[in-house]
């Protein structure tokens, strides 16, 4: 089946899923001695929110990504799967 003919909501979902699944997998790695390679994590994004106060309406924006290695080795495992599928 050419990519074309293929849904990017299944694309994202399978993305999704692999950052998940490998993010768990990577904090489950850690406590594990030769793992310990696949819980090393970068975080980044706004640790203190944005707070806009309008007075009668405050808006509180905060986005912060923790991406280790086993959730990037699945990011990459989800888009193959996606692509044999």
């Amino acid at each position: 089946m050419a990519t074309r003919d293929k849904n990017i909501w299944i694309l994202i979902v399978f993305i999704l899923s692999g950052l998940v699944v490998g993010g768990l997998l990577g904090r489950l790695a850690s406590s594990v001695p030769w793992l310990w390679w696949l819980s090393y994590e970068q975080e980044f994004g706004l640790n203190n929110p944005l707070v806009l106060d309008l007075s009668i309406l405050k808006l509180t924006f905060g986005l912060v990504f923790n991406i280790n290695v086993a959730s990037i080795i699945g990011m990459i495992l989800a888009i193959f799967i996606y692509k044999k599928i």
